[in-house]
């Protein structure tokens, strides 16, 4: 019947597949690789030699390299003040949505 120009096959042969594209079974992943084997059992086995292992420069203050993280943040303060239980204070949590919400 028709066929496609030749170029238009050659740049649709380039392109990675999608599952739509093929029969069943095909799994694409994320390309992480695994760190371990899953035992008949229902376990998970990490082996040791697989997983990867980052080496920190040992002194980063001669590091050229930066984070894309700024080093002069200040750290941010919570909106639960000097409560001791913090976040996990239900009565000052329903205090503050009582505020925000206009209901009081």
């Amino acid at each position: 019947m028709f066929k496609p120009t030749q170029p238009l096959s050659r740049r649709l042969q380039r392109l990675a597949l999608t599952t739509k594209q093929v029969n069943g079974g095909y799994y694409k992943g994320t390309g992480t690789g695994s760190t371990g084997r899953h035992t008949k059992h229902g376990g998970y086995v990490i082996e040791w030699r697989k997983v990867r292992t980052y080496i920190v420069p040992s002194s980063l203050k001669e590091f050229r390299l930066s984070p894309f993280v700024t080093k002069k943040m200040e750290p941010l303060r919570g909106k639960f003040g000097t409560d001791p239980k913090g976040a996990n204070s239900g009565e000052r949590y329903l205090q503050l949505w009582r505020k925000e919400n206009g209901v009081d």
